[in-house]
């Protein structure tokens, strides 16, 4: 399973919700066929019965949740899909998870060498507007503790992803 999205709030007295969307495209999360929701009690199915996109998000009516009370219940709560619903990507592209947790390395041209230094794990990714930000923290064997913020740039700072090797290689800058 896979975060989808996250139920925002109530929209009108009809059980409607709000829908904030970790889709690249709001609408994109409308066209899965199951949807699960992940509560403090876990992971059940829910039926969309109509939805629509609205402004930024989606307001969405699930089967059975028919009144404001029943919608506000589900504030906070996670939408997720499964990973084999996701839609196949081009050659260089990847999903957001792909690339959480992988190993990110970079030459240490300041010192003359080729040799690649690890600077640490992608933690998680942040969406900017300008471009997608890979926030590295530091794990085992990484240079330093410092946390870094590593614009996603494929080509320009991004030279490689290896997900089988579980590594990232970039052009960065090794701060001391």
């Amino acid at each position: 399973m896979l975060a989808a999205g996250r139920i925002t709030g109530c929209y009108g007295v009809k059980g409607w919700v709000k829908v904030h969307p970790f889709t690249e495209e709001a609408v994109d999360l409308l066209h899965y066929p199951a949807w699960w929701l992940q509560t403090r009690d876990g992971i059940r199915p829910v039926v969309l019965d109509q939805g629509r996109v609205s402004g930024k998000g989606l307001v969405v009516h699930l089967a059975g949740v028919d009144n404001r009370d029943r919608a506000e219940e589900l504030r906070g709560q996670t939408l997720l899909v499964q990973r084999d619903e996701l839609p196949e990507l081009g050659d260089d592209d990847y999903y957001w998870h792909q690339l959480e947790n992988l190993e990110v390395w970079c030459r240490d041209a300041d010192n003359g060498s080729n040799e690649e230094v690890l600077l640490g794990r992608i933690h998680h990714l942040i969406e900017t507007g300008a471009n997608d930000v890979l926030v590295v923290q530091p794990c085992e064997g990484s240079i330093d503790e410092r946390e870094r913020l590593i614009p996603y740039l494929p080509e320009s700072v991004v030279r490689q992803v290896e997900l089988e090797a579980g590594r990232m290689s970039v052009d960065w800058f090794i701060d001391e």
